[in-house]
């Protein structure tokens, strides 16, 4: 009977979310509220709501209570790449692209074709990549601060590859993993595939609460932090050089390992040093080529300390054997001849650009981000509805992220990441002012 009154309670719900009845948005009576309502258990009543949960259509928040999700949101929007109508503007995902990047391209292929290596390119390549090939990404990450040889640098399928070997290889179920309480879905979803226990560490404006990190280091047994210092996803910051040596030194007291995440430090201009020049020998550097020059080109570069450069090579073996030769020999080309520089400082003057433009345009809003980033962040008021924004900017044909893929507490902030290198600069400013009329509208429904 109790089984027959609980499952009556959820398709009653489902019924009134999927209709309309129960608006997005709407908050939900507490547990305890439910139970008296419906006469039935309060472990009942939790449970109802957990199904909702489980189906997408309540969101649990800590403190303030379950509501209604709108469901033109796909759950975990973000995390999951969602297709995106060919007459929608994308926000949600960057993918940068310059002009004449195709033109580049052509002649790299008609390089190749006409080298005299062509034959090698058609066979297995060393795991970590061909040792002239692991030289010139060293000369390249010499730039970017790291002084290293190329026997501590692996190449990889992009900077996702790299991370995701890291893990596989170096950590393990359970393993505590230091994280910003905001921080990269992609490092949500390998901690999820491979059951590591993510421990958020609060954010400041600058960076990670490093007091946190401490007292947390010391109560739970952390055994890698990873890290975004230039050019935090979503946040914008650049940690400050003390800021860096602080978390080393915090890293190394407890035995942790550091994982640096760089994908977007390219873009910018004379950071302090990179944690891998600062703590080399408990540091691994995970960056690539797809943020810097194309997303199509994955082509990514890990920097390990030598003792674990074994462990990564094998779990590089064990999923892709090698980098495709022919992505590589192109990259490489291109970090040699100065393509890769000249490409990151057009990039750089674009990101500055459309971050102008989205500061210009969204005026009238707290934006959050870095000068040069190709994203920033919007917080929300605490009685708005980040869901509700984003169906409503889906109506408009605009396709932005809601702060779910990003947030690892238990409590999902109000706010929205726009992220702006998807689209040519005249769209993206009609766009942006759509959001400006959305969100101003939205605020005072």
């Amino acid at each position: 009977m109790a089984a027959s009154r609980y499952k009556a309670l959820v398709d009653a719900f489902a019924a009134d979310i999927r209709t309309g009845r129960l608006a997005a948005g709407t908050r939900l009576p507490t547990h305890r509220g439910l139970a008296a309502r419906e006469g039935i258990a309060v472990v009942t009543a939790t449970r109802v709501y957990a199904e909702l949960a489980a189906m997408g259509l309540v969101s649990r928040e800590q403190g303030r209570g379950t509501f209604v999700r709108d469901i033109a949101v796909p759950a975990g929007h973000g995390i999951d790449q969602q297709a995106v109508a060919t007459d929608a503007v994308d926000l949600s995902f960057n993918c940068p692209s310059l002009p004449g990047q195709a033109d580049l391209l052509r002649q790299a292929l008609r390089e190749v074709a006409a080298s005299g290596d062509l034959d090698s390119l058609l066979r297995y390549q060393p795991h970590r990549g061909r040792p002239q090939d692991r030289a010139s990404v060293a000369r390249h990450l010499t730039r970017r601060g790291i002084t290293t040889d190329a026997d501590r640098i692996l190449i990889t399928n992009g900077a996702q590859q790299g991370l995701a070997v890291t893990v596989m290889a170096l950590l393990g179920a359970g393993d505590v993993v230091a994280v910003d309480a905001l921080t990269y879905p992609g490092f949500k979803v390998l901690a999820h595939a491979f059951r590591l226990d993510l421990e958020p560490v609060p954010t400041t404006a600058d960076g990670p609460d490093l007091d946190a990190l401490e007292r947390l280091c010391a109560t739970r047994p952390v055994r890698a932090i990873h890290t975004m210092p230039t050019l935090h996803n979503p946040l914008g910051w650049v940690m400050s050089a003390a800021d860096r040596t602080r978390l080393a030194g915090i890293a190394r007291r407890h035995g942790a390992l550091i994982v640096e995440d760089a994908s977007y430090a390219y873009l910018v201009e004379d950071p302090p040093p990179p944690l891998a020049a600062t703590a080399p020998d408990i540091t691994v550097h995970v960056s690539g080529l797809s943020k810097s020059v194309a997303t199509g080109l994955r082509v990514g570069f890990v920097v390990a300390p030598p003792s674990v450069v074994p462990s990564l090579e094998r779990a590089i073996r064990a999923t892709t054997w090698n980098t495709p030769a022919l992505t590589t020999a192109i990259a490489c080309r291109w970090l040699d001849d100065g393509t890769v520089d000249h490409l990151e400082t057009r990039k750089r003057d674009d990101a500055k650009a459309r971050q102008a433009l989205a500061r210009q345009e969204l005026a009238v809003l707290p934006l959050v981000g870095h000068p040069s980033s190709y994203f920033t962040w919007l917080p929300l008021p605490d009685d708005a509805r980040a869901d509700r924004l984003t169906a409503t900017l889906a109506r408009q044909h605009i396709s932005v992220s809601t702060a779910e893929p990003f947030t690892t507490t238990a409590h999902t902030p109000q706010a929205i990441r726009f992220a702006l290198g998807s689209t040519d600069l005249d769209s993206l400013r009609t766009t942006l002012r759509t959001v400006r009329r959305v969100a101003v509208e939205d605020a005072h429904a």
